[in-house]
């Protein structure tokens, strides 16, 4: 079962509080997903750990209801 844009960006702001997500569905099945997450927190954090925070926040559902997620990480300017 396919997980829903809304339901991606709820589980990442519950884990990153304050992080500003945008959410696009990429093919418009609801299987692959761009994520594009702004959040002070990734403040001195390698990219690797700052997606590492991302998919975390997921809670196990990638390769499963969640297909496939490209990820762009920043930090508020």
């Amino acid at each position: 079962m396919a997980m829903i844009a809304e339901e991606i960006e709820r589980l990442i702001k519950e884990d990153l509080p304050g992080a500003k997500v945008r959410i696009e569905d990429l093919r418009g099945d609801g299987d692959h997903y761009a994520a594009h997450v702004t959040y002070e927190g990734f403040r001195g954090l390698s990219r690797v750990q700052q997606h590492q925070l991302v998919y975390k926040s997921l809670k196990g559902r990638m390769g499963g209801e969640l297909h496939a997620l490209a990820l762009q990480t920043s930090i508020p300017e």
